[in-house]
């Protein structure tokens, strides 16, 4: 957790039963609305990624790229966006990955990585890790490393950041929540 952990949380809003009864959505938005609670959470990452010396931000579509973007400026690396199919507009690699009621596919541009390229994979939630390993395995068939995933909010319970270091990737998520929270 990050020095502002704390204080992004209590920023988060939690939205009982939406989409569906029984799920307890964690809305981002206010953190986004307040300036301070956006530099902080920012500020999160920049402090965490300073010295790792990566070469780009891969985010995940879509709340991914409001954090990613401006931590890949801020970090003075490139920013690649990992996409929804059927978004991208040229070449690209894709990785199917198993939903909790169906499936879903990423796609990255083909060119997007170096080989051994430093790479951060960004989102704004890791629920059951899915997404984040989908994305690492593009990573790693386009020739990059990936550093580390990183998200604003863990959700533990649902067990997706203890699949990510499974398959040895790195988590680190600003805040966390258990259900009941």
């Amino acid at each position: 957790m990050s020095i502002y952990g704390d204080y992004i949380k209590s920023v988060i809003r939690t939205v009982r039963d939406w989409p569906e009864p029984g799920v307890n959505f964690r809305d981002i938005t206010p953190v986004l609305q307040n300036s301070a609670a956006f530099r902080k959470l920012i500020d999160s990452f920049v402090h965490r990624y300073q010295e790792m010396d990566l070469d780009a931000i891969a985010a995940i579509d879509a709340r991914g790229f409001i954090i990613g973007a401006p931590v890949a400026y801020e970090l003075g690396c490139s920013f690649v966006p990992v996409r929804k199919k059927g978004k991208l507009p040229f070449k690209t690699i894709s990785e199917t990955y198993t939903l909790e009621y169906g499936e879903a596919t990423v796609e990255l541009h083909s060119d997007a990585f170096r080989e051994g390229d430093r790479i951060l994979i960004m989102d704004d939630l890791i629920a059951t890790g899915g997404t984040m390993l989908a994305a690492a395995k593009l990573i790693g068939r386009s020739g990059g490393n990936v550093v580390e995933t990183a998200a604003i909010i863990d959700l533990p319970e649902i067990g997706g950041s203890e699949k990510i270091r499974a398959e040895g990737h790195s988590v680190f998520a600003v805040c966390s929540f258990t259900e009941n929270e």
